[in-house]
C-alpha cells in the first residue's frame, strides 16, 4: 500500500535527522546535523503538527540524540558523545573518533538494555573505514570498523539490524540485550534503488527504512520484501520514528542539503498514519 505523508513542521532543516519519541514527557526530539542543533518539540497527534519547544546548540555537527528515563540527553557531537543534564549542564562521556580523522558521528540509537550505539561517516575519500560503536558502563565497544556510511539501527526480537548506506546493505546479527553479546554480522538484504538511511521497527516486526534519493519511507520485512511505501515528496528523506501516545503516528525527517533548488517542503518534518504501531523507544541508561 502507498501512503502520503504531509508536512508537519513550520521550520525547515538543512539536514534533519534522528527523530526520537520520549513517551514519558510526550516529547519529540530530532537533530539538524549541519546546524549542530538538537530540537525538542510537541506533536499534536490529532493534527500531526509538530511545534518546536526548545533547542540545544553545539559546535561542529550533531549526528544523533537519545533520552534517559529521567530526561537527560546523550548527544553525538562531531566525534564525541556528550550528556546534557536536565539543568542544561554538559559532560563529555567518550571520544568515539580519534582527533584529526576526517569523519563525523552519524545515526545512533539505544538498545533494549539502554546502551547507546552510534555510527560514523567519512568526510574525505576514505572508503570502508567507518565504525559502529556502543557505549555502556564498561566504556566503548566497536562492533564494526569497516563500514562505508553507518546509518539506521533497529532491534527486532533478539536481532540487531543496521544500515550501511552507500552499498545499500542492511546487516543483521544476533544480539543479547542482557549481556550485550553479538553474533556474526551477515547480510539481511540489499536495497538497490535509492539509498537506505534511517530506520525503525514496528510492533509487527517489520522495518521502516527512509530512502534518501527516492523521497519515501519503505516498510520491508526482515527478509527485504517490500510491504508499504510512504511518499513524502521530499527527495532527501532521512529517518522515521513512530510517535504519539499510541505510537501510531509516523514522524519523518527530511533534508535540503545536496538539492539543486530545494522545494518549500524539503527539510521539513512530515507525519503519516500507516495503520500500524511502533515499538517504544528504549531509554538510554547512563550506567
Amino acid at each position: 500500500m502507498t501512503f502520503t505523508a504531509v508536512p508537519a513542521s513550520a521550520g525547515v532543516y538543512t539536514l534533519g535527522e534522528g527523530p526520537v519519541w520520549d513517551a514519558a514527557r510526550q516529547r519529540l526530539l530530532w537533530v539538524d546535523i549541519v546546524a549542530a542543533t538538537v530540537y525538542e518539540g510537541r506533536l499534536d497527534a490529532a493534527t500531526g503538527r509538530i511545534t518546536v519547544t526548545g533547542e540545544h546548540v553545539f559546535d561542529g555537527t550533531v549526528g544523533a540524540v537519545a533520552v534517559a528515563s529521567g530526561g537527560e540527553l546523550i548527544v553525538a557531537g562531531q566525534s564525541t558523545l556528550i550528556s546534557v543534564d536536565t539543568d542544561g549542564s554538559r559532560t563529555e562521556l567518550a571520544r568515539v573518533l580519534p582527533e584529526g580523522r576526517r569523519s563525523r558521528l552519524n545515526d545512533g540509537a539505544v538498545d533494549p538494555a539502554g546502551r547507546f550505539l552510534i555510527g560514523s561517516l567519512a568526510q574525505d575519500d576514505r572508503h570502508g573505514q567507518e565504525v559502529l560503536a556502543r557505549l555502556d558502563g564498561g566504556g566503548l565497544t566497536y562492533l564494526d570498523t569497516d563500514l562505508v556510511l553507518s546509518n539506521g539501527l533497529a532491534w527486532v526480537g533478539d536481532r540487531l539490524y543496521s544500515v550501511d548506506t552507500v552499498p545499500g546493505t542492511i546487516w543483521v546479527r544476533d544480539y543479547d540485550p542482557d549481556t550485550g553479546k553479538t553474533g556474526p554480522r551477515r547480510e539481511a538484504f540489499t536495497i538497490g534503488d535509492g539509498m537506505p538511511d534511517g530506520m525503525c521497527a514496528d510492533a509487527d516486526g517489520n522495518l521502516w527504512i527512509a530512502n534518501w534519493g527516492l523521497g519515501r519511507v519503505e516498510c520491508r520485512g526482515t527478509g527485504g520484501e517490500l510491504i508499504d511505501v510512504v511518499e513524502t515528496g521530499a527527495p532527501h528523506t532521512s529517518c522515521p520514528v513512530f510517535a504519539g501516545p499510541g505510537l501510531d503516528v509516523l514522524v519523518i525527517t527530511t533534508a535540503r542539503t545536496g538539492l539543486d533548488g530545494p522545494g518549500p517542503d524539503d527539510g521539513r518534518l512530515f507525519t503519516a498514519r500507516v495503520g500500524v504501531r511502533g515499538l517504544p523507544v528504549p531509554y538510554w541508561n547512563p550506567f
